[in-house]
């Protein structure tokens, strides 16, 4: 044998040996990934996964669309199904008895929130929406009695939504009729309601540092559903190093940190304990209760988060569904006159509207929660995690289950609205009275439900008839106005321009 035979046998083997590594290799990581995803025996049932990615690119690149992309496998696959986003297994929870079972029967089981690689970047297990345990326990609790000590269910937070929407409807009036987007101008007065209560003060709106703010969240909200975020939550040790939106979105938050930040060295200039102005100065006071930092929650990184918490939690949905309200009516002019006229014959032209009258506006009332259904902003709810392994409806779902609540098909369930894709108040009305409905669930249900409900309800009222008092919402000519959606993390209508013309 030549010495050229011996070298390319020897390089022939080297190739062979190397592809042979790389075969093991390939097989022991798909053996891994089988036996870490395997699902264990009545499991819920859902489409196949693939390796690595489960049933990830089974979906639009668009997080918002998630809600329907998930519809056909529910009609397929029943009431509760499995699906795996990368290595994060889930289960999705639809219809009112398997979602009242789970939030409300079982909810010691489902109190937990899964921790995703992006908010343990942000926030730890700081805050109020996000966090679990002892944070949890002791940030929620204190949040909802700061809410009440500022304002919630007092006179003095209505008195605040009620200037607010003076405010609003000013801004408004100065469009003069003509064509505009209302979205800055009521999340400015939105965002100005949970500002008083958490920062003691209000913004003018055109104040640099407000606009600055509310600019910087929307466009965090926007990052927060995009696709890059869901691979950095799946591939967190790859997608790390690669530039994208999750990168800016990462710089966003610590920008918004940072606001929080100077406002808290603010207040502790003229802070006095005995007298807290707002949620910051309660909150300090709290951190001077107990030295041994290690034994409490009250720090200032969880006074940072719990405070963007609040901020977004009271500005998002609330916003999404007040811009969702002044679309139905462009949409549905019809039933904007009879809300005009319930307002005329109950409020009249120049009185500001109370929440006193909600009771005698069953029709104003109606079509409020039906813009909620329709608008829908929360769609598959905060998700949840299993906290121990348990069994729902004869399927065993393991401890760590992402658990998602499919709050879209319960607002579009043909079985419980007599026409569940078409904006109806008639669904809120029965005999000309206001009528409850139990599968109406905007605000989830349960110890977990959202904290801010009186308050939302509060100013959807207010604003949604203060609006409607003062002005006749119109589209502008040659515009066509549709119900789509932007990719955002809540669902919100895309930027379009209505007219507000005065009322008479």
């Amino acid at each position: 044998m030549t010495n050229a035979d011996g070298s390319l046998i020897t390089d022939i083997w080297a190739r062979i040996h190397l592809w042979t590594l790389l075969l093991a290799a390939l097989t022991f990581l798909l053996l891994a990934d089988y036996l870490k995803h395997r699902r264990p025996k009545n499991y819920p049932p859902g489409p196949w996964r693939l390796p690595f990615v489960g049933n990830l690119f089974q979906f639009s690149l668009e997080l918002s669309h998630l809600h329907l992309d998930i519809q056909p496998f529910v009609k397929k696959y029943g009431n509760i199904i499995s699906l795996d986003f990368g290595n994060i297994s889930s289960v999705v929870i639809t219809g009112l008895p398997l979602i009242k079972e789970a939030l409300t029967h079982m909810e010691q089981n489902f109190w937990k929130r899964p921790v995703f690689p992006s908010r343990e970047r942000i926030f730890k297990n700081n805050g109020i929406v996000f966090s679990s345990g002892q944070t949890w326990k002791e940030q929620r609790r204190f949040a909802l009695m700061m809410l009440k000590n500022f304002g919630l269910g007092k006179k003095s937070l209505e008195q605040r939504i009620q200037e607010e929407a003076l405010y609003l409807v000013e801004a408004i009036g100065e469009e003069e009729g003509h064509p505009f987007d209302a979205h800055l101008k009521v999340k400015n007065a939105v965002s100005n309601i949970i500002c008083s209560i958490t920062f003691g003060e209000r913004f003018e709106y055109e104040d640099g540092q407000f606009q600055e703010l509310l600019k910087l969240a929307d466009e965090t909200v926007c990052l927060e559903a995009s696709m890059m975020l869901m691979l950095y939550n799946v591939f967190p040790s790859i997608i790390k190093y690669l530039p994208g939106p999750h990168q800016t979105l990462f710089r966003n938050w610590e920008k918004l940190k940072l606001f929080v930040s100077r406002m808290m060295d603010s207040h502790r200039k003229d802070w006095n304990p005995a007298e807290p102005r707002d949620f910051i100065d309660a909150f300090l006071t709290e951190m001077t209760k107990n030295p041994d930092k290690t034994a409490t929650s009250f720090n200032e990184e969880n006074l940072i988060c719990s405070t963007l918490d609040l901020f977004f939690a009271g500005t998002e949905t609330t916003t999404d569904t007040l811009r969702w309200a002044l679309l139905f009516m462009v949409l549905y002019p019809e039933v904007q006159e009879k809300v005009q006229a319930e307002i005329d014959r109950v409020i009249g032209h120049d009185r500001q509207p109370s929440t006193d009258d909600q009771e005698s506006m069953p029709y104003t009332n109606a079509v409020i929660h039906e813009v909620q259904r329709m608008g829908n902003v929360n769609p598959l709810n905060v998700p949840r995690e299993v906290t121990a392994d348990i069994t729902l409806a004869g399927y065993h779902l393991p401890k760590g289950t992402m658990v998602l609540t499919n709050l879209n098909a319960l607002h579009r369930d043909p079985n419980e609205w007599a026409t569940p894709d078409t904006f109806n108040p008639e669904h809120f009305l029965k005999n000309g009275q206001f009528k409850k409905r139990d599968s109406f669930l905007p605000f989830s249900v349960g110890k977990r439900a959202c904290l801010g409900e009186q308050l939302a309800r509060s100013e959807l009222f207010i604003f949604f008839t203060a609006l409607m008092q003062k002005f006749t919402f119109k589209p502008p000519i040659n515009e066509k106005l549709s119900l789509k959606f932007r990719n955002f993390l809540t669902l919100s209508p895309v930027s379009h321009r209505i007219c507000a013309v005065p009322r008479q």
